[in-house]
């Protein structure tokens, strides 16, 4: 499978990474429903035998539930992969969520992802959100203290800003930005993506499928979401979002059809168009979400389709009602 380089990093990743978040199974803040941990296992194993070589979770996935099941795979693995994880997000008894970057938390945290993933280092450890934005510095040194520490290879951040960036970076390097994108969520276009080319940091996307909508099957799913699925609280999945956003999947279907493609490959492969993006990150839940979207990896997009799916995005947008 292609790989890129990291940023200015020596890790070289597959253009797919293998996202991990559903595996947390249900009955927390931001679940996607209950999940067979054995089907999780399967999926993971499917999906590195198919040439993916990194694997992305987080602490607060299942509050620790993911991480588990991804230690679960990797005993079962015949070599190691390469292997991210987040902190920030800390949980209590009642499973109610908190952001914490102190010292004391970020250490514990990694501590505890060390311990439940089964390994003695991580090889990107990110800060999963950048709150409290007040103690993103010290959160950011203690990352830097463990990389020294031998605990941690790299270091990068998710949802970061372009000024979050500045602040951090004076005290120590960042590997990585990992960003929403998808053809539904863009404002990474409008400056991220120059700014992490210019500084050579690597970019590594989440949800270019955008949560199901752009796999092209999530109409015959819509009612079939669980109560603990986030989804149902999500405003891109209801009206009049969802039916704006349902439309436009109907006008990309021809477009991936002509090529013999899905939806899915589609959308991923319009992600890795830009050169500044080192992987998107892609959830599946069973072995035959992950054989259908690793085949996007291959799929260079003609510069016709590329202006034709501008001219749909833009109007798209048009029709999105104003916030």
């Amino acid at each position: 499978m292609q790989t890129r380089k990291l940023g200015w990093t020596d890790l070289e990743l597959t253009t797919i990474g293998y996202g991990s978040w559903a595996l947390g199974g249900g009955d927390w803040l931001w679940s996607w429903g209950p999940q067979d941990d054995q089907a999780s296992v399967a999926t993971i194993l499917r999906a590195m035998e198919l040439g993916v070589n990194w694997i992305d979770t987080a602490a607060v996935y299942g509050l620790g539930h993911s991480e588990e099941v991804v230690g679960m795979a990797l005993k079962k693995l015949p070599h190691r992969l390469i292997l991210a994880t987040k902190c920030s997000l800390v949980w209590d008894s009642a499973k109610k969520v908190t952001a914490a970057l102190k010292k004391k938390s970020v250490r514990a945290e990694l501590d505890a992802s060390l311990c439940r993933l089964g390994v003695n280092e991580i090889d990107l450890y990110q800060i999963h959100w950048p709150n409290p934005d007040e103690d993103i510095e010290e959160g950011w040194s203690t990352m830097a203290d463990l990389v020294k520490e031998g605990k941690v290879r790299y270091i990068g951040v998710s949802n970061f800003s372009v000024e979050q960036l500045k602040r951090i970076q004076p005290i120590h390097r960042i590997a990585s930005l990992q960003p929403p994108y998808s053809m539904l969520k863009r404002d990474v276009e409008s400056e991220l993506l120059e700014y992490c080319a210019a500084n050579q940091i690597g970019v590594v996307v989440y949800s270019p499928l955008q949560k199901g909508l752009l796999t092209g099957n999530f109409q015959d799913r819509l009612g079939h979401l669980t109560t603990d699925d986030h989804r149902l609280n999500d405003p891109d999945f209801q009206d009049p979002r969802l039916k704006v956003h349902l439309e436009l999947v109907e006008h990309l279907r021809p477009i991936a059809a002509k090529h013999g493609m899905s939806v899915a490959q589609l959308a991923i492969a319009w992600v890795l168009r830009r050169p500044e993006v080192t992987s998107a990150i892609v959830g599946a839940r069973k072995p035959s979400q992950i054989e259908e979207t690793v085949a996007a990896v291959e799929w260079v997009l003609p510069k016709e389709d590329s202006q034709l799916l501008d001219k749909l995005l833009a109007e798209h947008d048009l029709a999105l009602p104003k916030e």
